[in-house]
């Protein structure tokens, strides 16, 4: 009975993991970065959530935006 009901449509189990994207230019480049990465290696991308910004400094100078991002998949293992 349960592997009737995974197969029903609107059901769905979906993977969450989290990258960290970054740019000189700003926070948006930077997770659009680890969007375009996940992207490349990943099927099935549904939702990026932006958990974190930070930057990294030099002499008191933004250096890198980071956007620390999670995204979900829809999982197909086992």
């Amino acid at each position: 009975m349960a592997a009737k009901k995974a197969g029903r449509a609107g059901e769905s189990v979906y993977k969450i993991i989290e990258l960290v994207g970054t740019s000189s230019d700003s926070w948006e480049k930077a997770a659009a970065a680890a969007v375009q990465r996940a992207a490349l290696t990943l099927r099935d991308l549904r939702v990026a959530e932006v958990s974190q910004l930070d930057m990294t400094l030099e002499n008191g100078k933004v250096m890198t935006y980071r956007a620390k991002v999670k995204l979900s998949f829809k999982y197909e293992g086992e």
